[in-house]
């Protein structure tokens, strides 16, 4: 696996060279767009509609709206100063119990390895994290991007997730719909709640589910002919007054 970032995690005095590794893969189905005619791909050019034609990469600039149509302009130098400066450590600046910090926060996954094998500091982190039940929670500059990140104990090794800064997360009070929440009678939360109990596994286990879109798409490219695809209808949302013979229903009731 190759890396995608080295340097070393620090706290205190200790110095530890690590490597981050992409924890995940996407697997989405990559379609382009193409000319129906022709089948060539479609390709986008760089247009001024005040100019009414292609504009070089040498006179492309970057600017930030301020106003209606109103930029400010930034030069490569202005905006070399203000990139954070490059380094090559992941800063531990405190550790909190794990579980305490909200998924809403987490970004990106990314494991840590060592920079080499039986690197006994790195092994000393992982297990400390572990029987601890703490996450490191620290900062480091990645492709002219600063991160916050925590870092915990996971299966072998270790996970860094990268965060979103607490004014990065939007208000879930600025969806007018919730905040009105209608009165639930004691029948329909009782019958709500053996519906999840019938419904619910002792263990969650994620390898039984798969995109069904991407796998039929990749069973029509083998088989190089079209295929039909069936459109599930969708389940309509339930009226008020037929909740409680849906719950029902749902039960075997």
């Amino acid at each position: 696996m190759k890396s995608v970032w080295d340097g070393s995690i620090s706290f205190g005095l200790v110095n530890i060279p690590v490597k981050l590794f992409s924890a995940v893969q996407a697997q989405d189905v990559g379609f382009k767009l193409l000319d129906a005619k022709t089948k060539t791909p479609i390709h986008y050019k760089r247009w001024c509609a005040a100019c009414n034609e292609e504009v070089a990469w040498k006179d492309v600039v970057k600017g930030l709206e301020i106003g209606r149509g109103e930029y400010y302009i930034f030069s490569k130098e202005e905006l070399a100063k203000l990139k954070p400066e490059k380094t090559q450590t992941i800063e531990i600046i405190e550790f909190v119990d794990a579980g305490q910090i909200n998924p809403i926060y987490f970004n990106k996954h990314y494991y840590v390895g060592p920079e080499k094998e039986k690197e006994k500091s790195y092994f000393l982190l992982k297990e400390v994290l572990l029987l601890s039940a703490k996450m490191a929670v620290g900062h480091f500059v990645m492709r002219e991007r600063e991160y916050m990140c925590a870092i915990e104990s996971y299966k072998e090794g270790l996970l860094l997730t990268t965060l979103n800064y607490n004014y990065e997360i939007r208000d879930i009070a600025e969806i007018t719909e919730l905040r009105d929440a209608p009165k639930l009678k004691t029948e329909e939360l009782e019958l709500a709640k053996k519906l999840v109990g019938m419904l619910t596994q002792k263990e969650f286990d994620i390898s039984k589910y798969k995109d069904n879109f991407a796998e039929e798409i990749k069973k029509a490219i083998k088989k190089k002919e079209k295929v039909e695809v069936s459109v599930v209808e969708e389940a309509k949302p339930t009226k008020e007054k037929d909740l409680m013979a849906a719950l029902r229903v749902s039960l075997g009731k």
